[in-house]
């Protein structure tokens, strides 16, 4: 729970589109939203934001204590988070610097924000530098208009997929740059860092959020208008079951941050992406004709078993 002193500058901050008076007079904030690494609960802290092109970093400062803030533990275990910044909120990838990195951009944002070097010279640990990125992949770009519940399954699809390759380009870069290392000097290490990881983890919790609500609710609906695709339904759950093991295996590899197996992480994603997309594409040849003619957004007050799909 956010403390008293911290409520009081969030709802100012809301109020007064972004701005703050008193010690914040002229600093730039932002108000990040996390989800608890134990509790699940969200959680909104305001912090001081640094602009670098055109993403924002965050500083782990907490006043230059011995131990990281709670809200970096809980984006190294949820890595996508909200963001309010002015008058606008939307989601980000949170993705902590590494190595060299993290020194330029901690460099950056001490000559922006001199008080940052203040709390490195208070503790031994070194702060961490969070990068604020597009929830959305690189290079993915959204549907047109949505106007049916095909078009947004499809729109959803579209996004994992665009996920998925990402992960996938920046571990085999990854694996391709260790592979050419020749002469003097150590080679890249082995794990797979920090970038990797947060958007590993970013897109197997929305697959999970989306298959969860797939089975919650989608497919019930369908399958009360339906009742003759008994066994299609039950195929695309037991789908469902067989990625959500590889799911799983994934996640413990990347609980340890260092990630001690970075081999079986390929292999894994490799097979997530060959059962991922599989399953994707049998899902819109049996699914996305019965959903074509029902309309997105809902009507008010409307339901999938309300509105009932297509019969072929």
């Amino acid at each position: 729970m956010p403390t008293s002193f911290h409520q009081s500058v969030i709802e100012e901050f809301r109020a007064n589109g972004g701005k703050v008076g008193g010690p914040f007079e002229g600093v730039g904030l932002l108000l990040l939203t996390t989800t608890g690494a134990r509790s699940g609960r969200e959680t909104t802290t305001p912090l001081g934001r640094v602009r670098h092109g055109d993403s924002l970093l965050i500083v782990g400062s907490n006043l230059g204590a011995p131990a990281h803030p709670d809200w970096y533990h809980n984006l190294l275990a949820h890595p996508v988070v909200r963001v309010e910044l002015g008058t606008r909120t939307f989601q980000a990838l949170a993705v902590p610097a590494e190595g060299a990195r993290r020194e330029e951009l901690f460099a950056h944002v001490v000559k922006a924000a001199p008080g940052y070097g203040d709390y490195q010279a208070r503790t031994a640990r070194p702060l961490p530098v969070v990068v604020l990125e597009r929830a959305e992949p690189d290079g993915w770009e959204a549907p047109g208009e949505v106007g049916s519940l095909a078009g947004k399954v499809m729109e959803v699809h579209t996004w994992l997929r665009g996920q998925l390759r990402q992960v996938k380009k920046e571990a085999d870069a990854h694996f391709a740059v260790r592979a050419a290392h020749q002469g003097p000097g150590e080679p890249p290490a082995p794990g797979l860092g920090l970038q990797i990881r947060q958007r590993c983890l970013a897109f197997c919790q929305a697959l999970e959020f989306h298959h969860t609500s797939e089975d919650a609710h989608l497919f019930p609906g369908i399958a009360h208008h339906h009742p003759h695709l008994a066994g299609t339904f039950a195929r695309l759950a037991d789908e469902h079951r067989t990625v959500a093991r590889i799911q799983g295996e994934l996640a413990a590899l990347l609980a340890d941050i260092g990630i001690a197996d970075p081999e079986r992480f390929h292999a894994e994603l490799d097979r997530m992406s060959v059962e991922l997309n599989a399953h994707l594409d049998y899902e819109e040849e049996q699914i996305l004709p019965l959903l074509a003619e029902v309309p997105w957004p809902p009507a008010p007050r409307d339901s999938l078993n309300r509105t009932e799909p297509k019969r072929i």
